[in-house]
Protein backbone atom coordinates (compact mmCIF):
# COMPACT_ATOMS: atom_id res chain seq x y z
CA UNK A 1 0.00 0.00 0.00
CA UNK A 2 1.21 3.52 -0.76
CA UNK A 3 0.18 6.30 1.60
CA UNK A 4 -0.64 9.53 -0.22
CA UNK A 5 1.61 12.45 0.60
CA UNK A 6 0.34 15.90 1.48
CA UNK A 7 2.42 18.09 -0.82
CA UNK A 8 2.58 21.32 1.09
CA UNK A 9 6.02 22.71 0.47
CA UNK A 10 9.24 22.61 -1.54
CA UNK A 11 11.64 19.77 -1.03
CA UNK A 12 14.55 18.01 -2.68
CA UNK A 13 14.76 14.64 -4.38
CA UNK A 14 17.97 12.53 -4.59
CA UNK A 15 18.53 9.28 -6.63
CA UNK A 16 21.17 6.54 -6.79
CA UNK A 17 22.27 3.79 -9.12
CA UNK A 18 24.58 0.98 -10.10
CA UNK A 19 28.15 0.90 -11.33
CA UNK A 20 29.41 1.78 -14.74
CA UNK A 21 32.62 1.96 -16.76
CA UNK A 22 34.86 4.97 -16.20
CA UNK A 23 33.27 8.23 -17.34
CA UNK A 24 34.71 10.40 -20.10
CA UNK A 25 35.90 13.87 -19.03
CA UNK A 26 34.22 16.91 -20.56
CA UNK A 27 35.63 20.33 -21.08
CA UNK A 28 33.57 21.98 -18.30
CA UNK A 29 35.66 22.34 -15.26
CA UNK A 30 1.69 11.00 6.68
CA UNK A 31 2.98 12.50 9.80
CA UNK A 32 5.14 15.43 10.64
CA UNK A 33 8.53 14.35 11.95
CA UNK A 34 8.95 14.63 15.69
CA UNK A 35 12.53 13.40 16.03
CA UNK A 36 14.62 15.82 18.07
CA UNK A 37 17.02 18.08 16.26
CA UNK A 38 20.71 17.64 16.93
CA UNK A 39 21.24 21.38 16.99
CA UNK A 40 19.26 24.57 16.81
CA UNK A 41 18.77 25.58 13.18
CA UNK A 42 17.08 28.58 11.57
CA UNK A 43 13.54 28.02 10.36
CA UNK A 44 13.21 27.96 6.58
CA UNK A 45 11.68 30.91 4.82
CA UNK A 46 9.58 30.05 1.74
CA UNK A 47 11.16 30.84 -1.61
CA UNK A 48 10.44 34.22 -3.10
CA UNK A 49 9.94 36.17 0.13
CA UNK A 50 11.95 39.35 0.61
CA UNK A 51 13.18 38.16 4.01
CA UNK A 52 15.04 35.18 2.54
CA UNK A 53 18.71 35.80 1.65
CA UNK A 54 19.95 34.30 -1.62
CA UNK A 55 21.40 30.81 -1.89
CA UNK A 56 25.05 30.52 -2.99
CA UNK A 57 27.33 27.47 -3.48
CA UNK A 58 29.89 28.82 -1.00
CA UNK A 59 27.46 28.35 1.90
CA UNK A 60 27.69 24.53 1.90
CA UNK A 61 29.04 22.96 5.12
CA UNK A 62 31.16 19.89 4.35
CA UNK A 63 31.05 18.76 7.99
CA UNK A 64 27.31 18.11 7.72
CA UNK A 65 27.94 15.75 4.80
CA UNK A 66 30.93 13.92 6.25
CA UNK A 67 29.18 13.42 9.59
CA UNK A 68 26.24 11.85 7.76
CA UNK A 69 28.49 9.44 5.85
CA UNK A 70 30.21 8.37 9.09
CA UNK A 71 26.91 7.83 10.88
CA UNK A 72 25.09 5.97 8.13
CA UNK A 73 27.95 3.78 6.89
CA UNK A 74 30.23 3.71 9.94
CA UNK A 75 27.66 3.31 12.74
CA UNK A 76 24.48 1.90 11.16
CA UNK A 77 26.11 0.02 8.28
CA UNK A 78 24.28 -2.24 5.80
CA UNK A 79 20.61 -1.19 5.49
CA UNK A 80 18.51 -3.09 2.93
CA UNK A 81 15.24 -1.27 2.32
CA UNK A 82 12.98 -3.42 4.53
CA UNK A 83 15.46 -4.10 7.33
CA UNK A 84 15.45 -2.77 10.93
CA UNK A 85 18.74 -1.02 10.12
CA UNK A 86 17.07 0.83 7.25
CA UNK A 87 14.29 2.07 9.50
CA UNK A 88 16.87 3.24 12.08
CA UNK A 89 18.68 5.13 9.33
CA UNK A 90 15.42 6.67 8.09
CA UNK A 91 14.52 7.84 11.58
CA UNK A 92 17.93 9.49 11.94
CA UNK A 93 17.72 11.25 8.57
CA UNK A 94 14.19 12.37 9.39
CA UNK A 95 15.46 13.95 12.60
CA UNK A 96 18.24 15.74 10.73
CA UNK A 97 15.83 17.21 8.17
CA UNK A 98 13.39 18.29 10.86
CA UNK A 99 16.26 19.81 12.83
CA UNK A 100 17.14 21.95 9.81
CA UNK A 101 13.55 23.22 9.83
CA UNK A 102 12.06 21.21 6.95
CA UNK A 103 8.56 19.72 7.15
CA UNK A 104 9.02 15.95 6.82
CA UNK A 105 6.38 13.42 5.84
CA UNK A 106 6.71 9.65 5.51
CA UNK A 107 5.46 7.68 2.51
CA UNK A 108 5.20 4.00 3.33
CA UNK A 109 5.19 1.33 0.63
CA UNK A 110 5.63 -2.43 0.33
CA UNK A 111 8.76 -4.01 -1.16
CA UNK A 112 8.74 -7.65 -2.37
CA UNK A 113 11.24 -10.33 -1.43
CA UNK A 114 14.02 -11.10 -3.87
CA UNK A 115 17.75 -11.52 -4.33
CA UNK A 116 19.85 -8.39 -3.92
CA UNK A 117 23.36 -8.66 -5.32
CA UNK A 118 23.43 -12.41 -4.67
CA UNK A 119 21.83 -12.37 -1.19
CA UNK A 120 18.15 -13.16 -0.44
CA UNK A 121 16.20 -10.27 1.10
CA UNK A 122 12.77 -10.42 2.71
CA UNK A 123 9.59 -8.62 1.77
CA UNK A 124 8.32 -5.85 3.99
CA UNK A 125 7.52 -2.20 4.43
CA UNK A 126 9.94 0.53 3.45
CA UNK A 127 9.57 4.29 3.62
CA UNK A 128 10.38 7.42 1.62
CA UNK A 129 11.04 10.69 3.45
CA UNK A 130 9.54 13.74 1.74
CA UNK A 131 10.73 17.15 2.97
CA UNK A 132 9.60 20.62 1.98
CA UNK A 133 9.40 24.20 3.22
CA UNK A 134 5.70 24.80 2.70
CA UNK A 135 6.11 26.79 -0.49
CA UNK A 136 5.12 24.29 -3.20
CA UNK A 137 1.83 25.46 -4.68
CA UNK A 138 -0.51 23.49 -6.98
CA UNK A 139 0.23 24.25 -10.60
CA UNK A 140 3.38 26.28 -9.86
CA UNK A 141 6.85 25.04 -10.97
CA UNK A 142 8.91 23.10 -8.42
CA UNK A 143 12.17 21.14 -8.31
CA UNK A 144 12.95 17.81 -6.68
CA UNK A 145 16.28 16.50 -5.37
CA UNK A 146 16.46 12.86 -4.31
CA UNK A 147 18.84 10.23 -2.99
CA UNK A 148 18.35 6.60 -1.97
CA UNK A 149 19.15 5.57 1.59
CA UNK A 150 19.18 1.76 1.30
CA UNK A 151 22.11 -0.55 0.49
CA UNK A 152 22.69 -4.09 -0.73
CA UNK A 153 22.88 -6.54 2.23
CA UNK A 154 26.68 -6.92 2.34
CA UNK A 155 27.70 -3.26 2.00
CA UNK A 156 27.88 -0.46 4.60
CA UNK A 157 27.15 1.79 1.63
CA UNK A 158 29.35 4.82 2.28
CA UNK A 159 29.58 5.76 -1.40
CA UNK A 160 26.42 3.86 -2.42
CA UNK A 161 24.62 5.83 -1.18
CA UNK A 162 25.37 7.53 2.12
CA UNK A 163 27.24 10.02 -0.06
CA UNK A 164 24.08 11.08 -1.90
CA UNK A 165 22.02 11.35 1.29
CA UNK A 166 24.85 13.30 2.91
CA UNK A 167 24.87 15.90 0.12
CA UNK A 168 21.09 16.10 0.31
CA UNK A 169 21.32 16.86 4.04
CA UNK A 170 23.97 19.52 3.43
CA UNK A 171 21.68 21.10 0.84
CA UNK A 172 18.76 20.97 3.27
CA UNK A 173 20.84 22.78 5.89
CA UNK A 174 22.07 25.42 3.44
CA UNK A 175 18.72 26.08 1.79
CA UNK A 176 16.82 26.50 5.06
CA UNK A 177 15.84 30.14 5.27
CA UNK A 178 17.32 31.01 1.85
CA UNK A 179 15.60 31.64 -1.44
CA UNK A 180 15.71 29.27 -4.43
CA UNK A 181 14.63 30.05 -7.99
CA UNK A 182 11.48 27.96 -7.50
CA UNK A 183 10.27 25.86 -4.52
CA UNK A 184 12.25 22.69 -3.81
CA UNK A 185 11.25 19.30 -2.46
CA UNK A 186 13.79 16.80 -1.04
CA UNK A 187 13.04 13.07 -1.16
CA UNK A 188 15.03 10.28 0.50
CA UNK A 189 14.09 7.04 -1.25
CA UNK A 190 13.85 3.54 0.18
CA UNK A 191 14.40 0.20 -1.57
CA UNK A 192 16.32 1.49 -4.59
CA UNK A 193 18.72 -1.45 -4.78
CA UNK A 194 17.80 -4.36 -7.08
CA UNK A 195 15.91 -7.46 -5.93
CA UNK A 196 15.94 -9.11 -9.33
CA UNK A 197 17.11 -8.68 -12.91
CA UNK A 198 14.58 -6.33 -14.52
CA UNK A 199 13.57 -2.67 -14.30
CA UNK A 200 10.57 -3.73 -12.25
CA UNK A 201 12.85 -5.32 -9.62
CA UNK A 202 14.56 -2.00 -8.87
CA UNK A 203 13.81 1.56 -7.68
CA UNK A 204 10.77 0.63 -5.58
CA UNK A 205 10.70 3.82 -3.49
CA UNK A 206 10.97 6.25 -6.38
CA UNK A 207 8.38 4.31 -8.38
CA UNK A 208 5.99 4.49 -5.41
CA UNK A 209 6.63 8.23 -5.14
CA UNK A 210 6.03 8.89 -8.84
CA UNK A 211 2.82 6.82 -8.71
CA UNK A 212 1.56 9.03 -5.87
CA UNK A 213 1.97 12.32 -7.77
CA UNK A 214 -1.23 14.04 -8.86
CA UNK A 215 -1.71 15.16 -12.48
CA UNK A 216 -1.14 18.79 -11.40
CA UNK A 217 2.10 17.88 -9.61
CA UNK A 218 3.35 15.99 -12.66
CA UNK A 219 2.65 18.89 -14.98
CA UNK A 220 4.36 21.43 -12.72
CA UNK A 221 7.51 19.42 -11.85
CA UNK A 222 10.25 21.41 -13.59
CA UNK A 223 13.00 18.80 -13.04
CA UNK A 224 14.40 16.25 -10.61
CA UNK A 225 17.99 15.24 -9.84
CA UNK A 226 19.02 11.95 -8.26
CA UNK A 227 22.18 12.06 -6.16
CA UNK A 228 23.70 8.59 -6.37
CA UNK A 229 27.35 7.76 -5.61
CA UNK A 230 28.67 11.31 -5.47
CA UNK A 231 31.72 10.97 -3.19
CA UNK A 232 34.38 9.40 -5.44
CA UNK A 233 36.44 11.00 -8.21
CA UNK A 234 37.73 14.44 -9.13
CA UNK A 235 34.93 15.44 -11.52
CA UNK A 236 31.20 14.88 -11.06
CA UNK A 237 29.40 12.59 -13.54
CA UNK A 238 26.20 14.19 -14.89
CA UNK A 239 23.97 11.63 -16.56
CA UNK A 240 20.80 11.74 -18.63
CA UNK A 241 18.36 8.87 -19.16
CA UNK A 242 17.28 9.90 -22.66
CA UNK A 243 19.36 9.86 -25.86
CA UNK A 244 20.02 13.22 -27.45
CA UNK A 245 19.46 16.67 -26.00
CA UNK A 246 18.28 16.79 -22.37
CA UNK A 247 17.41 20.28 -21.14
CA UNK A 248 17.69 19.33 -17.47
CA UNK A 249 21.13 17.84 -18.02
CA UNK A 250 22.21 20.96 -19.91
CA UNK A 251 21.00 23.19 -17.09
CA UNK A 252 22.86 21.09 -14.53
CA UNK A 253 26.10 21.32 -16.50
CA UNK A 254 25.63 25.07 -16.84
CA UNK A 255 25.24 25.27 -13.06
CA UNK A 256 28.47 23.31 -12.66
CA UNK A 257 30.29 25.83 -14.84
CA UNK A 258 28.93 28.69 -12.71
CA UNK A 259 30.12 26.88 -9.59
CA UNK A 260 33.51 26.19 -11.24
CA UNK A 261 33.14 22.43 -10.76
CA UNK A 262 34.30 20.00 -13.49
CA UNK A 263 31.80 17.44 -14.75
CA UNK A 264 32.10 14.27 -16.82
CA UNK A 265 29.76 12.44 -19.16
CA UNK A 266 28.66 8.95 -18.17
CA UNK A 267 30.07 6.14 -20.29
CA UNK A 268 26.73 4.35 -19.95
CA UNK A 269 24.44 6.55 -22.06
CA UNK A 270 21.57 6.79 -21.60
CA UNK A 271 21.96 6.14 -17.86
CA UNK A 272 18.96 4.44 -16.23
CA UNK A 273 20.55 2.93 -13.13
CA UNK A 274 19.23 5.33 -10.47
CA UNK A 275 15.96 6.77 -9.20
CA UNK A 276 15.80 9.42 -11.92
CA UNK A 277 14.75 6.62 -14.27
CA UNK A 278 11.46 6.20 -12.36
CA UNK A 279 10.63 9.78 -13.36
CA UNK A 280 11.84 9.59 -16.94
CA UNK A 281 9.99 6.36 -17.69
CA UNK A 282 6.82 8.14 -16.48
CA UNK A 283 7.44 11.03 -18.87
CA UNK A 284 8.91 13.41 -16.26
CA UNK A 285 12.25 15.29 -16.45
CA UNK A 286 15.00 13.60 -14.45
CA UNK A 287 18.80 13.28 -14.42
CA UNK A 288 21.49 11.81 -12.21
CA UNK A 289 24.62 13.18 -10.57
CA UNK A 290 27.27 10.59 -9.66
CA UNK A 291 28.50 7.14 -10.78
CA UNK A 292 32.31 7.15 -10.82
CA UNK A 293 33.46 3.47 -10.73
CA UNK A 294 35.27 2.37 -7.57
CA UNK A 295 36.70 -0.92 -6.26
CA UNK A 296 34.49 -1.18 -3.15
CA UNK A 297 31.19 -1.07 -5.06
CA UNK A 298 28.51 -3.26 -3.43
CA UNK A 299 31.06 -4.81 -1.07
CA UNK A 300 31.93 -4.81 2.67
CA UNK A 301 34.78 -2.42 1.79
CA UNK A 302 32.37 0.45 0.99
CA UNK A 303 33.28 2.22 4.23
CA UNK A 304 33.53 5.95 5.06
CA UNK A 305 37.22 6.18 4.11
CA UNK A 306 36.21 5.51 0.46
CA UNK A 307 34.39 8.86 0.29
CA UNK A 308 36.35 12.01 -0.55
CA UNK A 309 34.97 15.10 1.26
CA UNK A 310 36.16 17.28 -1.64
CA UNK A 311 33.92 15.38 -4.05
CA UNK A 312 30.94 15.83 -1.71
CA UNK A 313 31.64 19.57 -1.80
CA UNK A 314 31.86 19.58 -5.62
CA UNK A 315 28.50 17.84 -5.90
CA UNK A 316 26.87 20.07 -3.32
CA UNK A 317 28.13 23.23 -5.02
CA UNK A 318 26.67 22.11 -8.36
CA UNK A 319 23.30 21.49 -6.73
CA UNK A 320 23.25 24.81 -4.88
CA UNK A 321 24.15 26.66 -8.10
CA UNK A 322 21.34 24.79 -9.89
CA UNK A 323 18.79 25.63 -7.19
CA UNK A 324 19.86 29.25 -6.66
Amino acid sequence: MIRRIAFAAGSLLVLTGCGEAPPTPETSPTTTATAPATASKPSPTPSGTQAAPPLTPEQLRVGTATDAVRHLAGEIGPRPGTSPAYHRAAAWVEGQLAGFGWQVHRQRFQTPAGVSWGIPVSAGESVNLVADRGDVRPGQPWLLVGAHLDTVPQAPGAEDNASGVAVLLAIAETAAGRSTRVPVRLVVFGSEEPRGETDDDHHYGSRAYVASLTPVERRSLAAMVSLDRVGVGEAVPACGARPGLDRTLASLRAAARRAKVPTTACSQTPNRSSDHWSFVRAGLPGVRLGSTPYAAYHSPADTPDVVDPAQLVRTGRIMLAWLA
